[in-house]
C-alpha cells in the first residue's frame, strides 16, 4: 500500500491568535513532542513512521506520512489536542487537512512565502527549514519527508535568489517597525524596548535603527546575547529583572519572547506611566504565545498591538511583490512536482524490485543447469555465456521498467503494476 503525505494544521487565516497561541508548540514543548511523534502516540509507530512541526507565530502545521489519509488525520487532530492540553471542538473549525499532492503543493508554497501574512516574508524559509533539522534530529523523519522538505527548502532558496520577492518582502518584525513608525510619527529621539533578543527580536530592532530609532534598549533573559544585539545597534542592554525600569523609560516596546506566559502585565505598566504620565506608551506585541496581557490595552495611554494587528500594516511594496508572485508560484509548481514524480514512483519501485528478483532467480537457475551440460567449457566461454545471459535479463527487463515508471504518476499505474506481477507469477500486493 502507497503512503499517503497528510497536514494538519491553522494559521493568521483561519484561527485567531489567541488560539494559535494555544496550539502553539516551541522550545522544550517541541523537542518533546517530536519525540512523542516519532515514537508513536500511543497508535505504534507504522501508522505515522514520520511527522515534521511547523510551528510559528502565524501557523502551526503538522506534516506526516500515514498508511490512511482518515485514521491518520483522527490521530493527528488527537495528538494536538492531546499535547496542547486544548478540546478539539475548540479548534475544529479552524482546521484545515490537505493530503498527497494537496500537501505538497502548500508546503513549497509556504516555504517560498506565499501563504505567509506578509507575502515573500523571508523568516518562513528558516523557519521551514528549522522545524525539519528538528525532526531530523529527534529521527522522526524518514526518507518521504525528508524528501519533501529538501525540496520545499529549495524552492525558498530559488524564490530568493530567481526572482525579487525578497527583495521587496516585509517581515513581521519590519512591518511591527512600520506600524511603530506610522503610529509615533518620527522614531529619532524615541525611546525604543525591544524584548527578546531572538531572531524576531534581531530583526525588529535593526528595523526600527532603519527607520531612525537611536535610543535602543535590549532586555533579554541572558544578558549576554542581548549585550551583542545592544552593541551592534550602540544600544543598551538589560535582563529582565529590570523590565520595570526599561518600561518606565521605553516610548515604542516591541515585544518578542518565546516565554510561555505573559511578561507584561497591567501592573508592571501602570507602575511604568505612574513616572512619566505625560507620555503615552506604544507596545507591539509580535510573540506567540502573546507576551502581553490584552488587559494592557484598557490603561490609558497605552495602545497595543498583536501580529494580528499587522494585518493593516500598509506596505508600500505590495504592488511589487505581487508582480513577482507568478515567478515564484511556478517555481514552487515545478519543486512540488518534482517531488511528486518521485514520490508517485515509489509504488512501483516494490515491483521493479521484485521483478529484477524473479528474473536473476530464473536466470542463476538456468545458467547453472546449462553450466552442468556443457562443464567442458573454458573459464573465457562461460564468461561469455554468463554475459549474454545478464544482457538477455536486462534487455526484457527494459521496456517494463519503463513502462512502469511511466505510468507510476498517472492515474492507471496500479492496473500496470498488478498486470506486471500477474504475469511474472509476482506475489500480489495487498
Amino acid at each position: 500500500m502507497s503512503p499517503h503525505i497528510l497536514i494538519v494544521g491553522v494559521n493568521h487565516t483561519t484561527a485567531s491568535v489567541a488560539l494559535r497561541e494555544r496550539l502553539a508548540i516551541n522550545g522544550t514543548a517541541l523537542t518533546d513532542a517530536l519525540t512523542r511523534f516519532g515514537q508513536s502516540n500511543g497508535h505504534g509507530p507504522s501508522l505515522l513512521p514520520e511527522g515534521v512541526i511547523l510551528s510559528t507565530c502565524n501557523r502551526l502545521e503538522i506534516y506526516a506520512v500515514a498508511e490512511d489519509i482518515q485514521r491518520g488525520r483522527e490521530v493527528l487532530v488527537q495528538f494536538l489536542s492531546q499535547n496542547r492540553m486544548v478540546r478539539v471542538e475548540e479548534f475544529a473549525d479552524s482546521l484545515y487537512v490537505k493530503a498527497d499532492a494537496e500537501a505538497v503543493a502548500h508546503l513549497t508554497r509556504v516555504a517560498c512565502g506565499l501563504d505567509s501574512m506578509l507575502v515573500g516574508e523571508p523568516q518562513i524559509l528558516g523557519q521551514v527549514t528549522d522545524a525539519y533539522q528538528a525532526a531530523l534530529s529527534r529521527q522522526a523523519t524518514g526518507p518521504v519527508l525528508n524528501t519533501l522538505f529538501r525540496h520545499a527548502i529549495q524552492a525558498g532558496k530559488r524564490a530568493r535568489t530567481e526572482t525579487a520577492i525578497s527583495r521587496y518582502a516585509t517581515s513581521v518584525p519590519s512591518a511591527a517597525a512600520t506600524l511603530a513608525e506610522q503610529e509615533m510619527g518620527r522614531l529619532d529621539g524615541r525611546v525604543v524596548l525591544v524584548m527578546g533578543a531572538g531572531d524576531m527580536g534581531q530583526l525588529a530592532a535593526r528595523a526600527l535603527v532603519a527607520r531612525g530609532a537611536q535610543g535602543i534598549i535590549v532586555a533579554n533573559r541572558t544578558y549576554d546575547r542581548g549585550l551583542m544585539l545592544a552593541r551592534e545597534l550602540n544600544g543598551e542592554a538589560m535582563t529582565f529583572d529590570r523590565q520595570g525600569e526599561a518600561l518606565a523609560r521605553a516610548d515604542v516596546v516591541i515585544t518578542a519572547t518565546d516565554a510561555p506566559h505573559v511578561i507584561v502585565t497591567p501592573e508592571k505598566v501602570t507602575a511604568a506611566l505612574a513616572h512619566r504620565p505625560a507620555r503615552p506608551m506604544l507596545i507591539i506585541d509580535i510573540a506567540v504565545p502573546r507576551d502581553t496581557d490584552p488587559a494592557v490595552a484598557s490603561i490609558p495611554g497605552v495602545r497595543l498591538f498583536d501580529v494580528d494587528d499587522l494585518h493593516d500594516v500598509v506596505n508600500g511594496n505590495l504592488a511589487a511583490r505581487q508582480r513577482e508572485i507568478p515567478h515564484v508560484e511556478a517555481i514552487a509548481g515545478e519543486e512540488a512536482t518534482a517531488f511528486m514524480t518521485w514520490f508517485e514512483a515509489m509504488g512501483v519501485i516494490p515491483t521493479i524490485a521484485d521483478l529484477r528478483r524473479r528474473a536473476e532467480a530464473v536466470k542463476e537457475q538456468e545458467l547453472d543447469k546449462a553450466m552442468r551440460r556443457l562443464n567442458d567449457l573454458g573459464e573465457r566461454e562461460r564468461e561469455v555465456v554468463c554475459a549474454l545471459a545478464h544482457a538477455l535479463v536486462n534487455k526484457l527487463l527494459h521496456e517494463p521498467t519503463v513502462c512502469l515508471k511511466q505510468h507510476a504518476a498517472q492515474s492507471d499505474g496500479y492496473l500496470y503494476t498488478d498486470v506486471v506481477r500477474q504475469l511474472f507469477g509476482l506475489e500480489i500486493e495487498t
